[in-house]
């Protein structure tokens, strides 16, 4: 099948800290012929990076903690939530630079080996993010206390956590937010064979 599909229109419907784009659309239809004008709004987030900061020879995971607003609105009594280093990629910066800048000014740390876990939509029917996904190998053993930029409003509890528990916090319910969640699960999925090529 040839997929094929035509903007129409477009339009900037909202510019404050993040922009809102309205699209107008149609696209060949899987049964022949082409669909009706569709209108959707785009959240233009822009790319981003996650990191999973891992210690293969503590077997310990770095989680940060921060309040986050969307949280907040929707589930006041649970508005801070337990998430791994993660920020956008400005322009002229590369997505490994930024995993070893937000790593440094999230958590504290650095990072000695990386690699890439994927690369994905977080929400790709609303928003244009597009996240690469980290593994970064760190010591942890320094690990802890309370970071971010001032400048950014950041306020990030830092701790290193064992595996097993990371993964009881998982199973828990106590991890609500999908980037640690995927992250947590590869994880668990290629530990042994990381620990094995990190001299964990």
């Amino acid at each position: 099948m040839d997929k094929q599909f035509e903007i129409l229109g477009k339009e900037i419907v909202f510019q404050g800290f993040f922009r809102v784009e309205k699209y107008h659309v149609k696209h060949t239809l899987f049964g022949g012929g082409w669909s009706a004008e569709i209108s959707r709004e785009l959240f233009m987030r822009g790319n981003c990076i996650a990191v999973l900061l891992y210690d293969p020879h503590a077997d310990k995971v770095v989680l940060i903690e921060q309040f986050r607003t969307a949280a907040a609105i929707l589930h006041p009594d649970r508005a801070w939530l337990v998430e791994i280093v993660g920020g956008a990629i400005e322009e002229g910066e590369s997505a490994e630079e930024v995993a070893y800048r937000e790593s440094i000014e999230e958590a504290g740390c650095e990072i000695q080996q990386l690699m890439v876990i994927n690369e994905f939509y977080t929400t790709p029917g609303a928003f244009s993010e597009w996240i690469t996904l980290f593994c970064g190998k760190v010591d942890s053993t320094q690990v802890g206390g309370i970071h971010g930029l001032d400048h950014e409003d950041e306020d990030i509890l830092v701790r290193a956590v064992d595996f097993d528990q990371v993964y009881r916090m998982l199973e828990n319910g106590e991890i609500e937010s999908a980037i640690p969640i995927i992250a947590i699960q590869w994880l668990a999925l290629n530990r042994q064979k990381l620990k094995q090529q990190w001299g964990g």
